[in-house]
């Protein structure tokens, strides 16, 4: 009978059908400030048995271990490149489970996730990380130990310059949890997601003003989750902001610093309205929604009395110049006329306010549309020309080939790369759709099981809808969730350095080495690149103090 360990990096996806052939990683270095995760893999041929693992080191107070569990994926995407792990069905390493009555998988590779959080103001030095696994049968008793060194450098990682929303669903919170929206459980479970979005660098949420006009499919509708209560008499409306206040409270005592308003109008390519639901003569009602036209006189009079309305209460709230709104999700360039239409309607009432949209026709920004953009990562080489203020940019389902993503088929690294191109392209804001989507493509299907179904219902490349799962009590992070954040880290060592040496010799020492410079295509596909670009980076930064 055996047991078998291995040290390697959390760039490494380690699956139960496979061979174990990543290298051994046991040394690393990293920031005070900074979050850094290895893995421990181990093999077994017992037979089920329970499994525990010691800890031994001084930063034993921060370190976290979780395991990496699996989950299915029918439908893993199409037209990919070559970069990938692989693209057929099966089961992808992605949760990261608590490790209390951890039992081995007979005959498989599988992996502990080893987070070490390092304090802001810990003491520089190298420190061992001891892990002794212990597997414990009838008839046998294995352990096995590693070592990971840690060197702690002196510096200290910055705070985040960039906007990040991965969209947060509301909605999807109380019908996964089976809880009335607004009730005092919802709130709690909504205080719990949004700290876990903060702490891994998300510092804007969706704010659902009334239910989002997001992934519903025409005449459908998700389940009414709208902060704002309306009610209308005649043609007049009032506006009562309390359960807004009170999310902009919850939100900002969790580490959230802006907030997105919900879309003004539908969906690729803005023709309707969003979902608002309205008490008139004492009933509420679907007042607004996909049977109401976007250039409706109804709706222009309502918009013309919320949003003043609204801008008002924002500025009470001292949050007015961290706002941002939407109009319309990915229009397309046969969408821009009513595009147009919809910008027209609040184009006087938003003069002073941020409008932000994902789209990626440079005609939007040329004809005057919109000036803040967010081009697909697969589209910015097209906008980089205009030299715009503040580039955003975002990938999903789309961005398959040769960019980076998040796919359950990609290689982390391909993950990772995406905080070194940001800093490349200096990217001012980075936005995903999908933080937690756990409903069917179209929110068709509200009741799914995130645990079971990962693609969406088959719609969507399996880890594109969601970065958590929904736990017993809140959320359960993912391994692609945690490289992200490794991204974000990256992104923050390289604007330090620039704080130091200046941003052309930042990319000099970036690219250094490199056959061409970095663009959103042409990068270093490796991970040893990326670790070996991270500890020369984290030396640079030291000599630079």
């Amino acid at each position: 009978m055996i047991l078998k360990t291995k040290m390697i990096s959390s760039l490494e996806k380690v699956f139960c059908d496979e061979e174990l052939n990543a290298d051994e990683f046991s040394r690393g270095n990293a920031l005070r400030g900074e979050v850094f995760s290895f893995q421990l893999a181990y093999y077994s041929d017992e037979l089920n048995c329970p499994l525990t693992i010691e800890l031994e080191s001084e930063l034993k107070d921060y370190i976290t271990i979780r395991s990496v569990e699996l989950v299915p994926c029918e439908f893993t995407g199409y037209d990919f490149d070559d970069n990938v792990l692989r693209t057929a069905p099966g089961l992808y390493p992605d949760p990261l489970m608590p490790i209390d009555n951890l039992r081995n998988a007979t005959k498989q590779w599988r992996s502990l996730w080893i987070k070490v959080a390092i304090p802001p103001d810990y003491t520089p030095s190298s420190y061992e990380i001891k892990l002794k696994l212990l597997l414990t049968s009838k008839e046998h008793k294995h352990e096995q130990s590693e070592t990971f060194i840690l060197e702690v450098l002196a510096p200290v990682l910055p705070k985040q310059k960039l906007i990040h929303t991965q969209w947060f669903h509301a909605d999807c919170i109380f019908t996964q949890y089976g809880v009335e929206c607004w009730s005092e459980a919802h709130w709690t479970l909504l205080d719990k997601y949004i700290r876990n979005a903060a702490e891994h660098g998300i510092n804007m949420l969706l704010t659902p003003l009334w239910t989002p006009p997001l992934d519903t499919d025409v005449d459908g509708e998700r389940p009414t989750v709208q902060l704002l209560d309306i009610s209308k008499a005649g043609d007049n409306y009032s506006f009562d902001f309390t359960r807004l206040e009170r999310w902009i409270k919850l939100c900002l005592d969790a580490g959230i610093e802006y907030f997105e308003m919900a879309h003004l109008f539908t969906q690729w390519g803005a023709k309707c309205c969003p979902k608002i639901i309205v008490n008139e003569h004492g009933a509420d009602k679907k007042l607004f929604g996909w049977h109401t036209a976007a250039v409706s006189a109804e709706y222009r009079n309502f918009l013309n009395q919320l949003l003043p309305a609204l801008k008002r209460f924002l500025k009470n709230q001292n949050i007015f110049d961290k706002c941002y709104f939407h109009l319309s999700d990915e229009p397309n360039i046969t969408n821009i006329d009513s595009y147009r239409a919809a910008r027209d309607i609040v184009k006087g009432l938003l003069s002073d306010c941020k409008i932000i949209d994902a789209l990626s026709k440079v005609e939007f920004y040329d004809q005057g549309l919109i000036e803040h953009p967010i081009p697909a990562n697969n589209h910015l080489d097209e906008f980089v020309p205009r030299n715009i203020k503040n580039q955003w940019t975002y990938y999903c389902v789309s961005q398959r080939e040769k960019v980076p993503n998040r796919f359950f088929v990609f290689p982390s690294a391909r993950n990772r790369i995406m905080g070194v191109l940001m800093y490349k392209y200096d990217i001012a804001g980075f936005l995903h759709w999908g933080f937690n989507f756990w409903y069917t493509q179209y929110s068709i299907d509200q009741n799914m099981d995130p645990f079971k179904v990962t693609d969406s219902g088959r719609a969507f490349g399996g880890g594109d809808p969601f970065l958590v799962y929904p736990g017993p009590d809140g959320p359960i992070d993912s391994l692609k969730y945690e490289v992200h954040y490794e991204a974000l880290q990256d992104l923050r060592a390289l604007r330090l350095l620039e704080s130091k040496i200046g941003r052309q010799a930042t990319l000099e020492m970036l690219e250094n080495g490199l056959d061409t410079p970095l663009t959103m295509t042409e990068y270093p596909r490796s991970a040893t690149w990326l670790f070996n670009m991270r500890s020369k980076l984290n030396h640079y930064i030291a000599q630079a103090e």
